[in-house]
């Protein structure tokens, strides 16, 4: 049988989210491979994962590597959390791949729309999650538009926010500009141009774990098949904010779904028209997982951790060292030194504010920035709305505007949730 190394890798890629015993099969049917494997391959680590395969003793339950789950919901400081775990240079880091998904069943044709109910998109949800925690980033062609052409697609949804996807192998003319900067919107695509999604799997490879940011699963207990995957070693960490703060940033980033809140909050008089549940069903889905996990059934025991971004924005190194400590990771030099400079700068330019995803900022004023943006009247509405949300969390309400403003006055109450060991 001919192997050349790269078919090798392909295949390998495209193999590891299969049950171990399909993984058997693939191994008997390339036991004379590495025959054929330059010893340049042999050598690396990518290729001592391939041999891997080779080996009976092989169990995907025993290999050390870390697949961790940054589990949130929108506009919850999930891109700032998310970039404490991407600096980790052992860390392979992809940010909210489940768009791709969302974006495929959302464009598909009205009949099959119809077709589709929520435990179909959960499914897609985990079978993509499960093949990117196996490093086969191939799977995501069922779903990326337009359809890659040869494993190689320019619509990789926020590449820019991955270091792995923007420094070699994937992209050869970074040099060495990832290691003291976050890739950006600019000089990422421009450097890699498209991503070929066979050196992104073997990226993944060569590295010693995944973390992946989402926000599209709603709670908590749709992670439950995850969890109790042997091929996994899953650590959630579950991020949570004050609702206020979440719908005051949505207003901002996302100003056309959120137009009648904006009018509200402009005017002080409720339009007949405002969506409620943009914000009742983010608490509904918060409060539940919160719940879930603060119960501390078996099956999420030693695999979820609860982080309210208010904790992170003030005390930023001792949640960041937390949340290692939770993963079972080192908290690198390099991760250290990326907190302090994005969480102390003075941002002198509007558009960095702005932009959506801006991870660069003074966290402690952040947090706060809410109760200088809102209205005392929506802020009322959102507490009786999300009364219970509030309360679990750990978020006091404020009963006057004049209480909203005064930022001396503290709206987060001391309080400690600790990761479920037991």
């Amino acid at each position: 049988m001919e192997c050349s190394w790269k078919t090798v890798l392909l295949l390998v890629c495209a193999s590891l989210g299969v049950q171990y015993t399909a993984i058997r099969t693939l191994r008997d049917s390339l036991q004379d491979c590495p025959t054929y494997c330059p010893s340049s391959l042999q050598e690396s680590k990518t290729y001592s994962r391939w041999r891997a395969l080779c080996d009976d003793s092989w169990r995907p339950v025993d290999s050390p590597r870390k697949h961790i789950l940054l589990f949130a919901t929108t506009r919850s400081g999930s891109s700032f959390t998310g970039q404490l775990l991407n600096q980790h240079p052992g860390i392979f880091y992809v940010f909210e791949p489940l768009y791709h998904v969302q974006q495929a069943f959302t464009n598909s044709s009205s009949r099959l729309r119809r077709t589709l109910d929520r435990r179909a998109l959960l499914g897609a949800y985990r079978d993509l999650l499960l093949n990117l925690y196996t490093c086969d980033l191939h799977f995501m062609e069922n779903y990326i538009r337009p359809e890659p052409q040869d494993h190689v697609t320019g619509s990789f949804f926020r590449r820019s926010s991955s270091h792995a996807l923007c420094s070699p192998p994937v992209c050869l003319d970074a040099g060495d500009v990832t290691a003291s900067v976050t890739p950006d919107e600019t000089w990422c695509p421009k450097k890699c141009g498209a991503l070929n999604l066979t050196q992104a799997s073997m990226s993944c490879l060569s590295r010693e774990h995944v973390a992946i940011k989402t926000v599209r699963v709603p709670e908590v207990g749709d992670l439950r098949t995850l969890t109790e995957d042997p091929r996994l070693d899953l650590k959630i960490v579950h991020l949570v904010r004050d609702p206020r703060a979440i719908l005051a940033s949505r207003m901002m980033a996302f100003s056309d779904q959120f137009r009648a809140w904006k009018i509200w909050n402009a005017t002080g008089r409720q339009p007949r028209y405002v969506d409620l549940t943009q914000i009742t069903s983010t608490c509904k889905d918060m409060a539940a997982s919160a719940e879930t996990g603060l119960q501390r059934p078996a099956w999420l025991r030693g695999r979820y951790l609860l982080v309210r971004y208010e904790d992170l924005a003030f005390n930023p190194k001792d949640k960041a060292t937390e949340i290692y400590r939770f993963v079972g990771l080192e908290m690198e030099d390099r991760v250290r030194t990326w907190i302090e400079k994005n969480t102390n700068s003075n941002v002198s330019s509007p558009s960095e504010w702005n932009y959506r995803y801006s991870t660069s900022r003074d966290s402690r004023a952040t947090a706060d920035s809410w109760r200088l943006r809102l209205g005392f009247d929506i802020v009322r509405t959102v507490q009786n709305l999300c009364n219970d949300t509030l309360a679990l969390l750990g978020y006091k309400q404020v009963h006057s505007a004049a209480e909203l403003r005064n930022l001396s006055h503290s709206v987060v109450e001391n309080r400690t949730f600790q990761p479920i060991t037991w």
